[in-house]
């Protein structure tokens, strides 16, 4: 059986990792957890949310893995509305409408970062 303990880091192609470092950091208060040199010239860059949890990992796109996709990313907030207003008035591009919300389905919407890789911000469980 394999020894995996917890999800680490997600892998996010951007065109650009100084704007996504600022997008990340300015727009939704993540912190910057490595930006180390490797390879040849090459830069490894994490930014990871106020509480922790899994990483996002900042890389140049290459071959098929090109920046302006579906992360699959789900971010967790307790108040996805105020999230909303607040990401709106920042400039970030958001869906129109909340979804959800209904008791059934949390609360949740859809942005895209700087590179229009799209995330969205779900509602906290209980327990969550």
């Amino acid at each position: 059986m394999a020894r995996i303990s917890q999800l680490g880091r997600v892998v996010v192609p951007v065109s650009d990792q100084d704007a996504a470092i600022a997008f990340y950091t300015e727009k939704l208060g993540f912190t910057v957890s490595a930006d180390v040199p490797y390879g040849e010239g090459d830069r490894w860059v994490e930014v990871s949310p106020p509480k922790g949890g899994a990483a996002i990992a900042l890389s140049p796109g290459m071959g098929e893995f090109q920046p302006g996709r579906d992360t699959g990313i789900a971010l967790t907030s307790p108040d996805p509305k105020a999230d909303h207003e607040e990401l709106k008035s920042k400039g970030v591009q958001v869906d129109d409408e909340l979804m959800g919300g209904d008791g059934v389905v949390p609360l949740l919407f859809m942005f895209r970062d700087g590179d229009g890789n799209g995330l969205m911000i779900v509602e906290e469980s209980e327990g969550s």
